[in-house]
């Protein structure tokens, strides 16, 4: 039966937690005061470098036994950014250019006045006509 991914992940994450306190415990020699040192220097802010050099080994084997257990497992390891190939390049139209095609406004709306026809129904510019018996 296939695991699941979280099964998996906490198992990898259990052993390497054993692995870190049993290497922790190395460190140490067996004096429980420098024991104590060591995992009270452990906090949010560690960097890999502030660690004793039998914890760093044992995390960088954990990773890569991490790994290889997930590729076994049949999961997929990727950078972040990286993503599936594609088949082939999608189809592409014809190519045209745009600078030679003419432009042609956009039809006017209905209702409103046809900004391609002169609105004084073609007569020159003449002030209106004045009203009558003033």
């Amino acid at each position: 039966m296939t695991k699941s991914a979280t099964d998996l992940m906490q198992e990898i994450i259990f052993s390497a937690v054993i692995d870190s306190i049993g290497a922790l415990k190395a460190a140490s020699k067996g004096v429980p005061n420098t024991l104590l040192r060591d995992l009270n220097a452990v906090h949010a802010n560690t960097t890999p470098a502030d660690l004793p050099a039998e914890l760093q080994a044992a995390i960088a084997a954990n990773v890569r036994s991490a790994f290889t257990r997930l590729l076994k497992e049949g999961y997929s390891v990727s950078p972040a950014g990286a993503t599936p190939p594609r088949a082939a390049p999608p189809p592409r139209g014809e190519i045209v250019d745009r600078a030679q095609q003419r432009r042609r406004p956009p039809p006017p709306k209905p209702g409103s006045p046809d900004p391609r026809k002169p609105r004084n129904g073609g007569r020159p510019n003449r002030p209106p006509p004045k009203p009558r018996g003033s």
